[in-house]
């Protein structure tokens, strides 16, 4: 960590330029003899990357910013928060730290908080923040945190831990065996030091394949960001052999979007053609597969068993996007290349966007949205939609 950084006119200079060409900026070299530009460019762009996901620490006097893949990978302040409001007690350990954002937040929730982490340099980088930032019960050690639970006679109240995949799995599903550390190969260990553990995880993992992996799963949080699920948390409590309940939540500037049900409860569904209303359920509920406990918890009716789409007469609170129905048609080429701009959904159809925007020669935009599902009867139909913004 170069404290040269943290040197008032270094600040300023970082400050001054977080909205200028890096590329340009770099070819100018830097102005100062002490620091590279390569390490000035990194504060620079790193510090621009927290500007909306870490307003807190964007907002700090002499913040030190580690390489950008650090803020890409950390938890986002609102989701952070999330987290903490799952777990309180008296101690908490991270044993995977990364930039401190979790541990920041859980500092709120529990009396003391350990932050470890395996890099020594980020180590040292988290430790000085915190100093900017106030914060007085977190303990930062420099250390593999599984290594330092294992050498340690402390039980904790809460294990907090953010597995990293490794670099040598390929594809986009993976499984908690394919992280860093490995959770279900150490869970008996962890039940040792603790009674309850936090995991989070990638929107990536299989979540069945997550609760096969583990024991006493009693909760599954999917977090999503302004639609985009961020994460997957399993709450686990040593023990527990109760039914898993799933909560998700779309957290959102005005308004938090949640949804929750039973895991292996799976009601009959009802069934209707396109009414008044339309309703697509939010990124979360789509990860967390509740598509069957919508229409028995809500007023509405499903178009398909395979659509994931649901429709009213009546207009309801719905934790996603919300339609009015203009009218309903027949898949028809000829007819829709007569629409000029539209926004285009597709649902259990066997063409994607792409396809239907080529054959048609719509553009997308407009105030225009055309769902190209299949109904009860297995036809494929338009619904061309107005949307509601409440």
């Amino acid at each position: 960590m170069d404290k040269n950084i943290l040197h008032k006119e270094v600040q300023k200079f970082i400050n001054d330029n977080l909205n200028s060409d890096i590329t340009k900026l770099i070819l100018k070299g830097s102005p100062f003899q002490e620091i590279s530009i390569q390490k000035l460019s990194n504060q620079i762009v790193s510090k621009l990357k927290s500007k909306n996901k870490l307003a807190t620490w964007f907002a700090t006097d002499n913040i030190f910013y580690p390489p950008k893949i650090s803020i890409e990978q950390t938890s986002s302040e609102e989701t952070a928060s999330y987290k903490s409001n799952l777990v309180s007690g008296k101690n908490l350990i991270d044993i995977t730290g990364g930039f401190g954002v979790d541990c920041c937040y859980f500092s709120k929730t529990f009396e003391n908080v350990i932050h470890a982490e395996i890099n020594e340099e980020l180590s040292k980088i988290v430790a000085h923040n915190y100093e900017q930032l106030k914060i007085k019960n977190i303990q930062t050690i420099a250390s593999d945190g599984l290594e330092f639970l294992k050498n340690s006679n402390q039980k904790f109240d809460c294990i907090y831990i953010d597995p990293s995949r490794r670099n040598d799995v390929k594809g986009k599903v993976f499984l908690l065996n394919d992280c860093l550390p490995n959770v279900p190969e150490n869970i008996d260990f962890l039940f040792t030091k603790t009674d309850t553990i936090l995991l989070k995880n990638s929107p990536m993992l299989d979540i069945t394949s997550g609760i096969n992996e583990l024991k006493f799963v009693k909760e599954i949080h999917v977090v999503a960001l302004k639609n985009e699920v961020k994460e997957v948390l399993f709450l686990l409590e040593k023990n527990y052999e109760k039914e898993i309940k799933i909560k998700t939540i779309n957290i959102q500037k005005n308004n938090n979007q949640l949804f929750d049900f039973q895991l292996n409860k799976t009601p009959e569904q009802n069934y209707s053609e396109p009414l008044t209303y339309l309703y697509e359920p939010n990124a979360a509920i789509l990860k967390s597969g509740g598509f069957n406990q919508i229409s028995n918890q809500l007023a509405v009716f499903k178009l398909h068993q395979h659509s994931h789409l649901y429709t009213s007469e009546n207009l309801i609170d719905f934790p996603g996007r919300v339609f009015k129905i203009e009218s309903i048609s027949s898949y028809d080429k000829k007819q829709l290349k007569k629409i000029k701009k539209a926004n285009i959904t597709t649902r259990n159809f066997p063409k994607m966007v792409s396809e239907i925007r080529k054959e048609t020669k719509i553009k997308d935009g407009g105030n225009l949205y055309l769902f190209f599902t299949k109904n009860i009867d297995e036809k494929l139909i338009v619904i061309y939609c107005e949307q509601i913004f409440r």
